[in-house]
């Protein structure tokens, strides 16, 4: 007895046929297939093979924004959203260095600066995840977008796990281990940006990436958006190493700048402790640690750029240096 074809088979059909028929998901395929995924009318070899196309061929901006666009139709958002000038994402999880760019988006919130944060963490062993650096900070995680609303208008700043944004996409990430390799959804996870930041920042680790996430913020028409190879795949300037930011206005295209080491040394020797704590005490000014300095202050020159508060690298740098040098040390909620 003929069955008909499932639905969603036309999208692996499109992914699959073979190097001279294969091609990408448009735009509108792609959130079509999203939509599809997080409905739950798609069977999991579907979904495995799926996944692994697309890996296997690398994602083209077109399907990160459809995939974006299907993610965000599904969430239940506040009645009232409040403004939020950042959206920045940790998706990756730091291993070799402590994640110091908590601090440049602390310094920022200190300021004033609303940020949205999301992320997910254990999908990789052996790495630190910013929740659970918010969470010694003293920060509460929220459980819900209406309570991460709250948060923003009280505080200016909320973290937001991703089984929060959406159970299916943390459960399709934590298969890392079942498939071998990072899926899609290690990457528009990242562009989700749930209150519409105006402002996002990307930090990739494949310096290949760069033009996918640069032409997915321009087809989702992100106001501004600087993606560069950080530290471990996060949003953290190396400090070591001269940096390459992308940075996209609206449907503009793409500008490239280079931003300069901050330290002579060109290479940086691996936290072997990853003490959490360590992060307070550079904070708090306790411990002088010339690399988390460099790395905190770059990160944030990148950022205010990004956000055009800085009209060159040069003034960045140098507004990024007083902001940290202001901070105030007691901000932090910190328990004992």
């Amino acid at each position: 007895m003929l069955q008909e074809p499932h639905p969603f088979s036309r999208f692996v059909a499109i992914l699959g046929r073979g190097k001279t028929k294969q091609r990408h998901l448009t735009e509108e395929e792609a959130r079509d297939a999203m939509r599809m995924i997080l409905r739950g009318e798609v069977l999991p070899e579907q979904i495995g093979a799926f996944l692994m196309l697309l890996r296997l061929k690398e994602e083209a901006p077109e399907e990160i924004a459809g995939f974006a666009r299907g993610t965000r139709e599904t969430f239940e958002l506040p009645a009232e959203i409040p403004q939020v000038d950042l959206d920045w994402s940790s998706y990756a999880g730091k291993r070799v260095q402590l994640p110091w760019f908590v601090l440049s988006v602390l310094a920022l919130v200190g300021q004033g600066t609303r940020v949205f944060m999301h992320g997910t963490e254990g999908h990789t062993p052996g790495r630190v995840y910013t929740r659970e650096v918010i969470e010694r900070l003293g920060f509460p995680v929220a459980g819900s977008l209406h309570e991460a609303a709250d948060q923003i208008r009280a505080r200016n700043f909320t973290y937001v796990p991703l089984e929060v944004l959406s159970p299916t996409l943390r459960h399709l990430i934590e298969l890392r281990p079942v498939f071998g390799l990072r899926s899609p959804v290690h990457s528009f996870s990242r562009m989700l940006n749930p209150f519409n930041a105006p402002v996002m920042m990307q930090g990739i680790f494949h310096r290949g990436f760069m033009d996918i996430h640069a032409g997915a913020a321009r087809l989702l028409g992100q106001p501004h958006m600087a993606v560069f190879r950080g530290e471990g795949g996060e949003i953290e300037r190396r400090p070591n190493k001269p940096t390459v930011v992308w940075t996209t206005h609206g449907d503009a295209e793409p500008v490239q700048e280079t931003w300069p080491a901050l330290l002579p040394e060109p290479h940086q020797a691996p936290d072997l402790e990853m003490d959490v704590d360590n992060l307070l005490r550079v904070w708090r000014g306790e411990s002088d640690d010339a690399y988390a300095t460099a790395a905190v202050t770059g990160t944030l020159a990148v950022t205010l750029r990004t956000m055009g508060r800085a009209g060159s690298v040069e003034e960045a740098e140098a507004l990024a240096r007083d902001i940290w040098q202001a901070r105030d040390r007691d901000f932090l909620p910190v328990r004992a």
